[in-house]
């Protein structure tokens, strides 16, 4: 791939000068200025000035002819997460709109990419709804890791295949899904690079070494088709020209279709560009006269556009030479949209008012729409991504109605996911479905092509549970499972109520004090809930894990209780220092030696002492010792079971105490557990809370349940059990943490 030449500020003012007035050519090089001067002082990795980034990004939401606003965040867009300068300065020098842009990209600038599955479906979940907000706050995210990916030689190789495989699962979709394939292609194509560079430049080699010949067939193919035309007055503005494979989609296919390098067909191809949609179909007639197309090659996305706006025809035909040629024919207006894609309904209009026009574009294209409707009807983050990358992020089937119109699902779709996206009322009263004239059962896989006929009846009783395993999107899940919330509100409620009071019995508190109305408000706010009504029904259908929701209710309760176990202890701990330099025990002391332990075995000198690992004691625990065959004293917490069981079978007890009770060392092992509900970010809390106070985290692990609560087991290291009830404290002051504990193995 050849090396992108960086702009300067004066060729971004040229590009800018083409297409907008003066009054917003200078409001761009206010917002030069404004970051030159802000980013004055600082570099990147490449040891080159930092205004080089911006520059960049500017520029390449210039050759997208963006409007001013667009243009001026690309300046913009780093200044408040890595200058001085605040919004606040943006928005009185710039105005709100570029402000809300910059602000839009500063969020999504604190994002980092990370492995665990949670962190992923976050990060997803704010780019999308950012890009649901406003289609531009996306659009110069797009330019900056555009620019950033041209950069990446600079940083570390963990660093390139991190970032790249972001671009790859991330943006480049994203950049797909809005139509913009100028920086699609470029995105994957760099991407590949760092994450496979033996096959890029397997691939870069192979294309560079017939490339002379491929360009003398592409020139003869060229004349042969403009003779072809010739007959046809397409006008004056026909153009037709070789068009260049992308290296990410040879390796794609090569990968997905198991192919060798000869094989891709389309490695030779030709756009035709014409004025009009009649002008399009003319010129393929002319192609097919002249040439065989081959059989299952020809695509009509003018018909059938893609979800991203897209729109083309596609042949493959046998060419010049009896070699496969791939033939692209579209109109100067489809050609814009294939290149610029969104970008396109936001391109600078000279007169035009930018903010009511533009909004209006953006909530007609289908991808924010359906981020929308997803984010409406998702209960939480993981169904909310689960649900793009099921049905936004994949391919795509397109299917007829009786009618003709022309629906787009995802690829494995059946007859009730068509029926919820023609619309809800229409799904909730399916019986059937027609596909091409043949009842079908309701499992059938739409192909691409298929005139489906959904079979309805106004006296239908609605879904059925067994419709959740014939349905593949998650919009149509959602469909059916908001019936059942509504038809059994009711029976949700009172089943609600009812396991929410069996879980305040069985931990011993009185459900009438502690369901108040009130009380019952305040949970359902804290859920997220409008009426403690929803909260209940959404408790009753399985949405909530009625412990969790216990919890809420009687954490002030709890707090109260362990407030007072927490000075109790304290004042416990107190005592036996103040009984430790009493004379008669300082005289003991003295004649009997602390072990490595810290611990003192009363009458006994050099005895070999060991912590159990069962219940982990540390200094400031009460403690009991047994004599064991062979390995010394066994040093237990007096409420272990295994002390107790030592009592029982007549072992030797001996009497032991704490040398310090405060510690003498830093590191001893204390179990804990830790019981939450599962929500985005918990377990980084939890590892926060306890970093903050100490440094000797030795395990961790983890697992949920059904429910969705979570179970978090640490080892940690602490010096006494006075430093180890603080971090136990630490850890429930975290939101959805609901239990801390110490556990016996």
């Amino acid at each position: 791939m050849s090396k992108k030449k960086e702009l300067t500020h004066e060729d971004v003012k040229k590009i800018v000068s083409s297409y907008m007035n003066e009054e917003h050519v200078a409001l761009v090089e206010k917002a030069y200025h404004f970051a030159e001067v802000a980013h004055h002082d600082q570099r990147r990795k490449s040891g080159e000035p930092y205004i080089i980034h911006p520059i960049q990004v500017a520029g390449i939401l210039a050759n997208l002819h963006m409007d001013p606003e667009t243009v001026c965040a690309g300046y913009l867009h780093d200044i408040v997460e890595d200058t001085g300068a605040t919004l606040d300065d943006i928005k009185e020098l710039f105005g709100p709109t570029i402000a809300m842009i910059v602000d839009g990209d500063t969020k999504l600038g604190k994002i980092r990419y990370k492995s665990n599955k949670e962190q992923m479906a976050a990060t997803h979940r704010k780019l999308l709804l950012a890009m649901s907000k406003d289609i531009r706050v996306m659009i110069v995210k797009l330019a900056d890791r555009l620019h950033n990916m041209r950069t990446l030689k600079h940083l570390r190789p963990d660093k390139q295949r991190r970032i790249s495989n972001e671009t790859l699962e991330i943006y480049a979709p994203i950049a797909d899904r809005l139509g913009i394939s100028t920086i699609k292609w470029e995105l994957e194509d760099l991407s590949l690079r760092y994450l496979n560079p033996q096959q890029y430049y397997r691939i870069v080699h192979l294309m560079n070494s017939r490339r002379d010949q491929r360009v003398d067939y592409i020139d003869e193919s060229i004349k042969l088709i403009k003779k072809a035309i010739a007959d046809l007055d397409l006008g004056p503005n026909v153009e037709i020209y070789g068009r260049p494979k992308h290296i990410y989609s040879v390796y794609r296919k090569m990968v997905t279709q198991h192919k060798q390098f000869s094989q891709i067909y389309d490695l030779l191809a030709v756009r035709i560009v014409v004025d009009s949609i009649r002008d399009c179909y003319a010129a393929l007639g002319a192609i097919h006269t002249n040439w065989k197309p081959m059989p299952g090659r020809f695509k009509d996305y003018i018909a059938m556009p893609k979800t991203n706006g897209y729109q083309s025809l596609h042949t493959t035909i046998i060419g010049p030479e009896g070699r496969p040629l791939e033939v692209q024919i579209r109109t100067h207006k489809m050609h814009e949209i294939a290149e610029y894609g969104v970008a396109a309904h936001w391109a600078y209009k000279e007169g035009k008012t930018n903010g009511i026009q533009q909004t209006q574009d953006s909530q007609k294209l289908n991808v924010v729409k359906e981020i929308l409707e997803l984010r409406s009807e998702s209960q939480g983050t993981d169904e909310f991504m689960q649900g793009i990358q099921s049905d936004i992020f994949t391919d795509k089937v397109y299917a007829f109605t009786p009618k003709g119109d022309v629906i787009e699902m995802p690829k494995g779709s059946g007859p009730l996911d068509m029926a919820y996206q023609i619309h809800t009322e229409v799904g909730n009263h399916t019986t059937g479905a027609k596909v091409n004239g043949r009842i079908v059962p309701l499992d059938y896989e739409i192909k691409n092509g298929d005139i489906v006929d959904i079979l309805t009846s106004s006296s239908s009783a609605g879904p059925s549970r067994d419709w959740f395993d014939l349905v593949s999107t998650r919009r149509a899940r959602n469909k059916i499972r908001q019936f059942f919330r509504a038809h059994d509100r009711e029976k949700n409620i009172e089943e609600g109520k009812q396991l929410l009071e069996n879980e305040l019995r069985e931990a011993g508190y009185s459900p009438a004090e502690l369901m108040t109305d009130e009380k019952c408000e305040e949970v359902a706010q804290e859920t997220h809930y409008n009426s403690s009504d929803d909260m209940f029904a959404a408790l009753g259908f399985g949405d909530l894990a009625p412990v969790g929701i216990r919890n809420r209710f009687t954490a002030d309760i709890r707090q109260q209780v362990e407030s007072d176990r927490q000075q109790a202890a304290e004042r416990a701990v107190l005592e036996d220092h103040q009984t430790l330099e009493k004379p008669n025990e300082r005289k003991k002391q003295k004649q009997a030696k602390a072990s490595s332990e810290g611990v003192v075995v009363e009458g006994v000198d050099n005895l070999l002492v060991r912590l159990s690992h069962c219940c982990s004691p540390i200094p400031g625990d009460a403690i009991t010792g047994y004599i064991t065959k062979g390995r010394g004293v066994s040093v237990h917490r007096d409420d272990c079971p295994n002390i107790k069981a030592a009592r029982k079978n007549g072992e030797r007890i001996v009497s032991i105490y704490w040398a310090n009770p405060n510690g003498d060392k830093t590191n001893y092992n204390a179990d804990l557990e830790v019981q939450g509900y599962n929500r985005n970010g918990l377990l980084n809390d939890v590892l926060r809370s306890v970093n903050n106070s100490t440094r000797f985290l030795n395990s961790v692990n983890g697992k949920v349940d059904h429910n969705k609560m979570v179970t978090i087991s640490l080892i940690i290291g602490v010096r006494n059990l006075r430093q180890l009830q603080l971090i136990m404290d630490g850890l429930k002051n975290i939101p959805d943490v609901y239990v801390v504990k110490r556990i016996i193995r």
